[in-house]
């Protein structure tokens, strides 16, 4: 499976300043804003009689972090009360450059060594409410120009518990993302506030999916409530309601064995082969339900199980330089996989080894660049200095360094800076086409993505330069959550391209990175299995020899990334999807259980 090496340590700098803040300053009364379409769920029904112990109002009023809580202290209690407050404006957190307290877990690289890395990143958010539920006007990642962390922050909620007098709780998921590379923490925040007042706000990081680096962090800290309008606020509620409204229709993954009661599925299979404690979460889509595992934490479940961020590190290379040459044949014809390189790519022009090298070549790994023809020999060696490179410069000149070994499309070599050399023709032909100011992620983002439903936290990707204006990293840098990933899987495996009966992506060059076309089915990879490789896309063939039930041969797409990360489309129509970091990729056993559902195709796409 793809695991790029990542050996860059970050910077030694000291954290950039944080926003000043002021604990319970008098805010000036302001009428809570009219919510024209709630969120689904709401109005909250409980009592408010909660009965807790941890992160009570007096210890948000006056107490200390001395470690981590349960994570249960920061999720939607039962017997939460519809909140009284509406929170609209900007909360701001102070002195996060020294406060807290910061405890490595797995960090062999000494990343933790760095006094960036033990806090959190300056954090300001602009927040509007709907009902219960807190939205941020920005979501998914925000560069930060701190030396260690970008931070993303996601919805939350807000409600009224009897042991906080006369204030509301609130709480957020956050994600600190590493610079310049693809690892995500996920934290929770929460704070009390009303109309004239706020708390500190007590926040801690005990999850992540990253293989190299893993800790808990925690604090509390003094905060600064801005009230006033938010841009768009309006907009941003109407949508979080309908993003909400439009998910897929969700049940637990227990609720597999009792809707198919009579095929004989174990649920226990789901996850299976996944040390427990590295599994963040996964889940598995068929017959129009998404059915969704939890979300583990190092110390309970994660209250935000739905926003949990998910990094997508190889899956990128399917997701996003795979499916955005399929629009771009869809938009101007199959021929755009045929564009050389060297006719794209300015930095080539005094470069022989690339003067041959097409784009369909390139997405398949077979540029015959490389240094050593071993299963990701150049991946965990030479590449090191390829990711570690954050300016565009360095990134380009890195990944167009290897020296010709073989003729384009002859061999299998994999390398994650072949999809970014991929990326950036694609995104210069697309300038060609569309005007100077186009952009492949963008384009893929307004052709793609916002049209089949996925969360705004989808819809950004990591960039060189550690800036939105950047060249995208192409093979890895985009994030999912369980909505997303389920829901991207769909379209390719179930809506085959299309959006409301529109075709987005040219069938014929999909149908064939689906693995549904058995003449072409790209390129054999290296390894102890070999398997086959085509535009971004992974296919692994199942026979009888894998389960006796597998009657004719099939092959499953997947997309695959870094440290245990797998998103199987199965022929039969089911989807499953896990995402861990302990460099486990053990999926089989799920694909035997969707094959109780429906029995796969064949190899001729026929039924058994």
């Amino acid at each position: 499976m793809p695991r790029p090496f990542h050996a860059r340590r970050l910077r030694r700098a000291a954290a950039a300043a944080v926003l000043a803040g002021l604990f319970a300053v008098p805010l000036p009364t302001m009428a809570a804003p009219a919510a024209t379409a709630p969120v689904p769920g709401d109005p909250l029904t409980g009592s408010g009689a909660v009965n807790r112990t941890e992160l009570t109002a007096g210890q948000l009023a006056r107490g200390t972090a001395d470690d981590t809580v349960p994570d249960s202290a920061f999720a939607l209690p039962a017997q939460a009360a519809p909140p009284t407050h509406s929170f609209e404006g900007t909360l701001t957190l102070d002195s996060l450059s020294t406060a807290g307290g910061f405890r490595a877990l797995r960090d062999p690289n000494g990343y933790g060594d760095a006094a960036a890395t033990r806090h959190l990143p300056p954090v300001d958010i602009a927040l509007v409410q709907n009902g219960s539920h807190l939205v941020p006007a920005k979501r998914g990642l925000q560069y930060t120009g701190n030396q260690a962390w970008n931070l993303a922050v996601g919805p939350g909620r807000a409600w009224n518990e009897d042991g906080d007098g006369q204030r509301t709780r609130a709480s957020l998921p956050f994600a600190l993302v590493e610079r310049n590379a693809n690892c995500v923490h996920n934290g929770a925040l929460t704070f009390l506030f009303d109309h004239t007042s706020i708390s500190e706000v007590r926040y801690q990081i005990t999850a992540e999916t990253c293989e190299y680096f893993q800790f808990d962090m925690w604090g509390q800290v003094p905060a600064d409530y801005r009230p006033g309008p938010v841009d768009g606020a309006e907009n941003l509620r109407d949508a979080y309601a309908s993003e909400v409204g439009d998910r897929l229709p969700t049940k637990p993954i227990s609720a597999l064995a009792t809707d198919y009661p009579d095929r004989g599925v174990d649920v226990a299979k789901f996850g299976s082969g996944i040390t427990p404690s590295a599994l963040s979460t996964f889940g598995f889509y068929f017959g129009g339900v998404h059915y969704v595992g939890n979300c583990r934490t190092r110390h309970g479940e994660y209250p935000f199980c739905g926003q949990m961020l998910l990094p997508s590190y190889s899956t990128a290379k399917s997701a996003f330089a795979g499916t955005a040459m399929l629009r771009l044949a869809q938009r101007y014809g199959p021929a755009v996989a045929q564009e050389k390189l060297s006719d794209r790519i300015p930095e080539t022009a005094d470069n022989t080894a690339w003067s041959d090298v097409t784009l369909d070549r390139t997405l398949d790994m077979a540029t015959g660049n490389y240094t050593s023809p071993g299963y990701e020999t150049d991946e965990s060696g030479r590449m090191a200095d390829f990711f570690a490179a954050e300016p565009y410069a360095d990134k380009m000149r890195l990944a167009l360094s290897f020296p010709r070994k073989a003729s384009p499309g002859s061999k299998w070599v994999y390398h994650t800076s072949d999809t970014f050399l991929a990326s950036r023709a694609m995104n210069n032909y697309l300038q060609d086409k569309a005007g100077s100011d186009a952009d492949i992620f963008d384009m893929l983002r307004d052709d793609v993505l916002e049209p089949i439903g996925v969360g705004p936290e989808s819809l950004v990707s990591s960039r060189t330069d550690n800036s939105p204006g950047g060249a995208p990293f192409g093979g890895y840098g985009m994030f999912w959550t369980q909505d997303s990933v389920a829901r991207f899987a769909k379209f390719l495996n179930n809506d085959h391209g299309a959006v409301n009966g529109t075709q987005i992506l040219d069938p014929t060059l999909l149908a064939a990175t689906m693995q549904r076309t058995p003449q072409d089915r790209g390129m054999t990879t290296t390894g102890t299995k070999p398997m086959k490789y085509q535009n971004g896309f992974w296919g692994a063939e199942f026979t009888s020899a894998d389960n006796p039930a597998y009657t004719s041969p099939f092959y499953v797409p997947f997309m695959s990334g870094y440290g245990g990360i797998t998103v199987a489309m199965m022929p039969n129509g089911a989807t499953y999807y896990y995402f861990s970091d302990n460099n486990e990729f053990s999926w089989n056993a799920a694909v035997a259980e969707a094959d109780k559902l429906a029995p796969m195709p064949g190899a001729a796409v026929t039924a058994r």
